[in-house]
């Protein structure tokens, strides 16, 4: 608990600094940072595999396995977020709102860092550089608690961070690891509220419960992903297929999947074979109602497929007589996170929109676009699938809070 205490008064410490940098500062450091990652490259790749030698010999479900892995092309993914982050506009200072009241007071609301983020995750470790980016451009520092998995990888992405910090005479608190795998450890950080202003967990539904119901510090949930997508009657099949196949099989160990497929039964006759096709390439396994079994070689689908992010190559299948009942089942059963509808019908695209409660709904595109980059705020802090604060791809606005500044001429009450 020392240990914690010390990480906590070293980051209470260092948000007054970097509350005091100029967006060229922040934008120096980071690009500065992402030239490190690159030049450091070999050394975080042997760290690395180490973590993944270990994953083996554990047994590590393959999805897991796949958001531990670093490689050459991850390592510039996390650079090149770093330089998109550099690129964005610095929120810190915006004036959101001005108004005057007939007292002559003059009011604006500013916009300011949230002071000091808690992340803990789990077996992905460009965690470490994309948490680290967001959290600095917005003026905030940043203790992180990975999972004992990537251990190794976040000790050396987090030296390399902090020596470029260094460099640039910022200072290095500006992001702390937290090295020990004790698990109480994890729980004694949720309860560092005197020194931590934000709890965001990013991983499987364990973690984020143990978190959401454990801290003592205000949590930005970030849910899991149990993403559907729905082919409605006038869907264009080849397109569903081609989306479908990007979403389910693309990347497996992510929170915006696909998972479970609701399909109207008027184009299952000719939809099913063309997709069963696609999808056992990828060697998908699925798991289908009674209708998809009369069109294709499946296995049942249970109640508990319907509600299960798989993480894995396995999809669920269910068929529905109506855009109605497809929002119905998407309701009951996701959540909150990316859901999609392929279909021509401008109408049941507006009613899907509108009614589908999750914080991310497509038309005709993959669920896999759930992501900070691909929305343009470079790398992302988490996906937020609560409506309090935040919702969907978490960006540096997400990170920000605001505090009112009056101005007045001798004005008492």
């Amino acid at each position: 608990m020392e240990s914690l205490v010390r990480l906590g008064k070293n980051a209470a410490a260092a948000k007054y600094e970097l509350q005091k940098l100029t967006t060229q500062q922040k934008n120096r450091a980071l690009l500065a940072v992402a030239d490190a990652l690159i030049k450091e490259s070999s050394q975080i790749l042997t760290e690395n595999e180490k973590d993944i030698e270990a994953g083996e010999k554990k047994g590590m479900h393959p999805g897991l396995m796949d958001r531990l892995r670093l490689t050459n092309e991850r390592i510039e993914g996390m650079a090149e977020g770093l330089k998109q982050v550099a690129e964005l506009p610095d929120p810190i200072g915006e004036v959101m709102e001005t108004f005057e009241k007939p007292n002559g007071l003059s009011i604006e609301k500013r916009r300011v860092p949230m002071g000091v983020i808690g992340i803990i995750y789990e077996s992905r470790p460009n965690v470490t550089a994309d948490a680290f980016g967001l959290c600095f451009k917005s003026g905030n520092a940043v203790i992180l608690k990975g999972g004992s998995d990537a251990i190794n990888s976040n000790g050396a992405i987090t030296e390399v961070i902090r020596k470029a910090l260094k460099s640039e005479g910022i200072t290095e608190d500006a992001l702390q690891l937290i090295t020990s795998t004790d698990r109480e450890v994890t729980r004694e950080f949720m309860r560092l509220k005197e020194y931590v202003d934000l709890l965001i967990p990013r991983g499987g539904a364990g973690l984020i419960k143990s978190v959401v119901e454990n801290s003592t510090i205000p949590v930005i949930e970030t849910g899991t992903g149990n993403c559907h997508i729905y082919v409605d009657e006038s869907a264009d099949c080849a397109m569903a297929v081609s989306i479908i196949i990007n979403a389910k099989t693309q990347r497996i160990g992510v929170c915006n999947a696909c998972e479970s497929l609701v399909i109207h039964e008027a184009v299952k006759d000719k939809l099913l074979p063309m997709l069963s096709d696609a999808l056992r390439k990828h060697d998908v396994e699925i798991r289908g109602d009674e209708k998809v079994a009369q069109v294709i070689d499946c296995k049942p689908a249970s109640e508990e497929d319907y509600g299960t992010e798989y993480l894995d190559y396995i999809i669920s299948m269910k068929t529905v007589s109506s855009i109605e009942e497809a929002i119905a089942h998407i309701n009951k059963y996701n959540t909150r996170h990316s859901e999609a509808i392929i279909t021509e019908n401008q109408e049941h695209a507006e009613k899907f929109l509108k009614e589908v409660d999750a914080a991310c709904v497509y038309v005709n595109a993959s669920t896999r676009f759930t992501d900070g980059f691909e929305f343009g705020f470079g790398a992302e802090i988490g996906i937020s699938t609560q409506k309090l604060h935040a919702r969907g791809p978490m960006g540096l606005r997400e990170l920000t809070s605001y505090k009112y500044t009056i101005k007045g001429n001798g004005q008492i009450r």
